[in-house]
C-alpha cells in the first residue's frame, strides 16, 4: 500500500465546505469579514506555516485545515483545528509600482507542518465565532500545498500561478487590470501572493472560490480521481519547478485544469525532465502561455511576486492578438509547442465537443471509442491548437471550438514520443479534469454557451492508459 492509500485509509469529513459566504458587495471579491493568505505557496513537513486573517468587524475566529483528497468519497480530511483567535481588521495595501497590493498583515497563527502530513493541497477554513446564536458567522478559505522529496510516481503540478494572476482582490487588481477600462493582456502589473484570493472572477459563480484559487473549480476533480484510484501521486507549486530536480524523481509529471502562467525556468525544467525520461501530461488548456518570472517579496521572501513578462512564442506568433503589440520590443519565451506539442492559439477560448480522430491509438484501448465519436462539451474553456513539427508527433483528437458560441477555432490533442521511451500527452482543454470526477465542493463550469456533462468513463480510461504506460 503507498503512501495516498494509506492516507485515504483515515476517515474524511462531512463538513468542509463553506458556508455562509459574504462579499463586500453584489459584484465584489473580497469577503472583509474573514480572509486570510498564507505566507507560503508551498513547504514541506517540518516547515512552518504563517497564516494572516483580517475580520472586519473584530471578531473571534477558529481555523480548520483540511487536506483535500478522496477519503470515501467526502473529499477532505480535517487535520487541525486552530483557536479561537481574537480577530481584527488589517489595512489593505497602498497601491504600488506596477499596481502592485502587497500585505504586510500581523500574523495571526504560527502551525509547524507535523511530519505525518502527506503531500496535498490543504486547504484552512476560517470561521467566525459569534457571541450568541442569533448573530451570523462566516467563512472563507486560505490554500496552501505541502510537497515533499520523495520518489513519487506522479507529480501534480498546481496552477497557483495562474489562480493567482487572475486574483482581482481587493477589487480591480488582477495582471489583466491595468487601470484602464477592460480586460488587458500587457506588461507593466505585478501581482503578489501576500494577499487573499477573492473570488473566482473569469467564467462563473463559484462561492467555494474565496480564498482558494481556482484549485476547487479545474483541478481537485483530477487530485480526487487520482486518490480514488490508488496512485502514488505527490503535489507542487509553479514556484517548486523552477529547477527540475523534483520532477526527476517521479515518472510522470502532470499540469492541470488552466496553467498558463510558468516562469521560463519551469519550462526549461519539464524539457530537462522530458529529455531524462519523465512522462509529460498537459491535462490542461491554455497552458504554457505567458512568460511569468517570480521575484522576492518586499520583505526578501524568494518567490512571492509574479508578473507577464512576454508570450510564449508560440503565442506571439498569433497575429489576431492586438494585445501582443504591447510586447513589441520584448522577446518572446520559447515556443511552447515544442514542449507541449501544440500551441496557444488565437481565439484561444471557447467550447466545443472533444473528437477522437484515430481511434486505435493505444490511449483509446477499452474506450469503444470510433473515428469521430465525440465526448460533449469538453473542450473549453481554453485549448491548444496549431500542432508542433515534432517527428513522430500525432493527432489523436481534434475539432472545432466555438468562441462566444459562434466563432469557429480548430484545435487539436497531441501527443509525442519523448527520447527515452517516454511520451508527451496534451488533451487540450482546461475541462479535462471535469471528465474524471465530481467531488464534494466541486461545480462543473460552463463558458462560451458551452458546458461538460461530469464524469465519463471514456475520459477516465484515457487517463487511465496514459498512466498505466507512464508508470510501467
Amino acid at each position: 500500500m503507498n503512501l495516498i492509500q494509506q492516507e485515504n485509509q483515515h476517515e474524511g469529513s462531512t463538513d468542509w465546505q463553506l458556508t455562509r459566504i459574504r462579499l463586500d458587495k453584489n459584484d465584489g471579491f473580497r469577503s472583509p469579514s474573514i480572509e486570510g493568505y498564507c505566507s507560503r505557496q508551498s513547504l514541506k513537513a517540518g516547515e512552518t506555516l504563517d497564516i494572516f486573517v483580517s475580520a472586519r468587524p473584530a471578531a473571534k475566529f477558529q481555523i480548520e485545515v483540511f487536506r483535500t483528497g478522496y477519503y470515501g468519497g467526502k473529499g477532505a480530511r480535517l487535520m487541525a483545528t486552530l483557536g479561537p483567535f481574537d480577530g481584527k481588521e488589517q489595512a489593505v495595501p497602498e497601491v504600488g509600482a506596477a499596481r502592485l497590493r502587497e500585505c504586510r498583515w500581523e500574523k495571526s497563527v504560527s502551525l509547524p507542518i507535523p511530519e505525518n502530513w502527506v503531500s496535498g493541497v490543504y486547504i484552512g477554513r476560517l470561521s467566525t465565532l459569534p457571541a450568541s446564536p442569533d448573530q451570523p458567522y462566516w467563512q472563507s478559505y486560505v490554500v496552501f500545498i505541502v510537497k515533499d522529496d520523495r520518489k513519487a510516481d506522479i507529480l501534480l503540478q498546481c496552477s497557483d500561478n495562474t489562480w493567482q494572476a487572475y486574483n482581482r482582490w481587493p477589487d480591480t487588481f488582477s495582471l489583466y487590470d491595468n487601470g484602464d477600462p477592460g480586460w488587458v493582456s500587457g506588461p507593466g502589473v505585478d501581482v503578489s501572493f501576500d494577499r487573499p484570493y477573492g473570488k473566482y472572477r473569469q467564467i462563473y459563480e463559484n462561492p467555494q472560490s474565496v480564498g482558494s484559487g481556482e484549485w476547487l473549480c479545474f483541478e481537485f476533480p483530477l487530485a480526487y480521481w487520482l486518490e480514488q484510484q490508488g496512485y502514488d501521486v505527490s503535489y507542487c507549486s509553479n514556484s517548486d519547478m523552477v529547477t527540475p530536480g523534483r520532477g526527476l524523481k517521479c515518472k510522470a509529471f502532470i499540469s492541470a485544469g488552466h496553467d498558463e502562467y510558468w516562469d521560463v525556468k519551469q519550462y526549461h525544467s519539464v524539457t530537462e525532465m522530458r529529455d531524462a525520461g519523465v512522462n509529460v501530461l498537459f491535462l490542461s488548456g491554455n497552458a504554457v502561455c505567458w512568460v511569468s518570472p517570480f521575484r522576492d517579496s518586499s520583505q526578501g521572501v524568494p518567490g512571492r511576486i509574479i508578473t507577464r513578462a512576454a508570450p510564449y512564442g508560440g503565442l506571439a506568433r498569433q497575429t489576431k492578438f492586438d494585445d501582443l503589440k504591447r510586447f513589441k520590443d520584448v522577446a518572446p519565451g520559447p515556443d511552447e509547442g515544442l514542449l507541449m506539442g501544440a500551441i496557444n492559439v488565437i481565439p484561444v477560448n471557447g467550447g466545443g465537443d472533444w473528437i477522437c480522430t484515430q481511434p486505435d491509438h493505444w490511449i483509446f484501448e477499452g474506450t469503444g471509442m470510433k473515428a469521430g465519436d465525440s465526448i460533449p462539451g469538453l473542450i473549453g474553456w481554453e485549448y491548444h491548437g496549431d500542432p508542433a513539427k515534432i517527428e513522430g508527433l500525432e493527432v489523436v483528437a481534434e475539432g472545432t471550438a466555438f468562441q462566444s458560441g459562434i466563432h469557429p477555432q480548430h484545435w487539436t490533442a497531441t501527443i509525442y514520443p519523448g527520447p527515452k521511451h517516454n511520451f508527451v500527452f496534451n488533451a487540450a482543454t482546461i475541462f479535462w479534469a471535469q471528465g474524471l470526477s465530481k467531488p464534494p465542493g466541486h461545480m462543473i463550469p460552463w463558458s462560451h454557451w458551452n458546458r461538460p456533462h461530469g464524469p465519463d468513463k471514456r475520459v477516465q480510461r484515457i487517463t487511465g492508459n496514459l498512466l498505466k504506460r507512464a508508470l510501467r
